[in-house]
C-alpha cells in the first residue's frame, strides 16, 4: 500500500481527472490525499481522499509589479504549508493536474524528494504544467500531439484524460434512435460554472426551428442562477419542453441519454463525449491565453465526433441554422456519435495509475 497525494486546481476540468485517478487508486488499496486551493468546496465535496489539504496559492500577474510580489509571498508560503503536509502524511508519489494552485506543492514535493507525475488534460500544455514539467519523473499527456510538450519528450507519457467512474458507467449504452416524429434531446452546459453566453445563443437560436421541429425537442441547459427565469421564459415562448438547473449532479446520465450536446470544450468534456460516444457542437471558451479550448474542440472536429463553432461568428440565426440541418439529416449525428466514440479512452485512468504505482514503487525500493 501506498501513499499518493493529488494536486489539483479547484475546477471541474482539474478535479474530475483528479478524482478518476483517486477511485482507481483506491480500488487497488491505496491512500489518498488531496491538495487543492480554496474554490474545493464547490467541485470538490465527494472526492475521496483521506483528507483534503487547502494550500495557499496564487496566479502571478506580470502586469502588475505589486500583485506580482504579493503573489510570490503567497507562493512561497504555500510551499512552506504544502511541505509540512506532505512530511506528515509521508507521501510516496505525487501527481499534478495542473493549474496554479498545483505550484506550491508540486515544489515542495520537489524539495522533499518526492517523485511526481504531471498530467496534462488539454490539447496545449499548460502554463503551470511547463513550468513544472522539469521538476517532474513522468509529464502524462492526453494528446499525443500535446502542443508545447515538444521539449520534454524524453518524459512524456501518452495516457489520455481519466474519467469517473460515473461516466465509465455508461459508457456502453448505445447512441439512441432518433424516430421520424419522436423526440430530439438536447443537453447544453457551459462547464462546471455554466456558460451566460449560452444563455443568451442556445434558446434563442432554437426559437428560430420550424414548430414543428420545436415541439419534438427536450431540452437540458445548464445555467447560472441569475439567468434561470429568462432562459425559462425564453423556452416558454418558444414552446419547447426543457429543464433548466444551475448543476446536474447527473450530467454524464443525461450525455449518454442525449442525441446533441451544444458544450464548452474544456479537457474533461471532450474525453467525456469521447469516452461516452456522443456528437457535439463545441463552442469554444473565447479570450483564452493558450488557446487550449479550441485545440480541444479541433481535436474532436477533425475526428468526425463533434463541430467546432467560435463564440465570435457565431448567431441565434446560424446556429440554428446548423442545429435544422443536424436534426435534419439523423444520420449525421449517428456517424459522429460513432466517431466520437472511437477517440475514448475509458482506460486512460488505468494507464495513469500504473505510472503512479510504479513511480511510488521505485522509490519504495530504492529505500531500501
Amino acid at each position: 500500500m501506498s501513499t499518493f497525494v493529488l494536486m489539483a486546481g479547484g475546477t471541474g476540468g482539474h478535479l474530475f481527472p483528479a478524482m478518476a485517478l483517486a477511485q482507481e487508486l483506491r480500488r487497488r488499496g491505496h491512500l489518498i490525499h488531496l491538495m487543492t486551493d480554496h474554490r474545493v468546496a464547490s467541485y470538490g465535496e465527494d472526492f475521496p481522499a483521506e483528507e483534503i489539504h487547502v494550500v495557499p496559492a496564487a496566479t502571478p500577474s506580470i502586469r502588475n509589479p505589486i500583485k506580482f510580489t504579493i503573489a510570490g509571498f503567497k507562493i512561497l508560503y504555500g510551499i512552506f504549508v504544502a511541505g509540512g503536509k506532505l512530511s506528515r502524511v509521508t507521501a510516496d508519489a505525487v501527481i499534478g493536474f495542473g493549474g496554479y494552485p498545483t505550484f506550491p506543492p508540486f515544489l515542495a514535493a520537489r524539495l522533499l524528494r518526492v517523485p511526481g507525475i504531471l498530467h496534462e488534460q488539454n490539447a496545449v500544455l499548460g502554463r503551470a504544467n511547463k513550468a513544472l514539467a522539469r521538476f517532474a519523473q513522468i509529464l502524462a499527456l492526453s494528446f499525443a500531439d500535446t502542443l508545447r510538450a515538444e521539449p520534454f519528450a524524453d518524459k512524456t507519457l501518452v495516457v489520455g484524460n481519466p474519467v469517473r467512474d460515473r461516466v465509465r458507467a455508461v459508457t456502453g449504452i448505445p447512441y439512441p434512435a432518433i424516430e421520424p416524429e419522436g423526440p430530439i434531446r438536447v443537453l447544453v452546459f457551459g462547464g462546471s460554472q455554466g456558460a451566460s453566453a449560452f444563455a443568451d445563443l442556445v434558446p434563442a437560436a432554437i426559437a428560430t426551428l420550424p414548430p414543428e421541429l420545436r415541439s419534438r425537442l427536450e431540452v437540458t441547459q445548464q445555467c447560472r442562477r441569475e439567468d434561470l427565469d429568462r432562459v425559462a421564459e425564453a423556452y416558454r415562448l418558444a414552446k419547447v419542453n426543457v429543464e433548466i438547473s444551475t448543476f446536474f449532479g447527473d450530467l454524464p446520465e443525461r450525455m449518454a441519454a442525449s442525441h446533441l450536446v451544444i458544450a464548452r470544450s474544456g479537457a474533461s468534456t471532450i474525453a467525456e463525449l469521447c469516452v461516452v460516444g456522443r456528437p457535439a457542437i463545441l463552442i469554444p471558451l473565447p479570450g483564452a491565453l493558450d488557446a487550449d479550448q479550441k485545440n480541444n474542440a479541433l481535436f474532436l472536429d477533425r475526428a468526425g465526433g463533434g463541430w467546432i463553432a467560435e463564440q465570435a461568428t457565431l448567431s441565434p440565426l446560424s446556429l440554428g441554422t446548423r442545429l435544422a440541418s443536424l436534426f435534419g439529416e439523423p444520420e449525421s449525428l449517428v456517424k459522429a456519435a460513432a466517431a466520437a466514440r472511437a477517440q475514448g479512452q475509458p482506460e486512460a485512468v488505468e494507464r495513469l495509475a500504473d505510472a503512479a504505482e510504479a513511480l511510488a514503487n521505485k522509490k519504495t525500493s530504492g529505500n531500501k
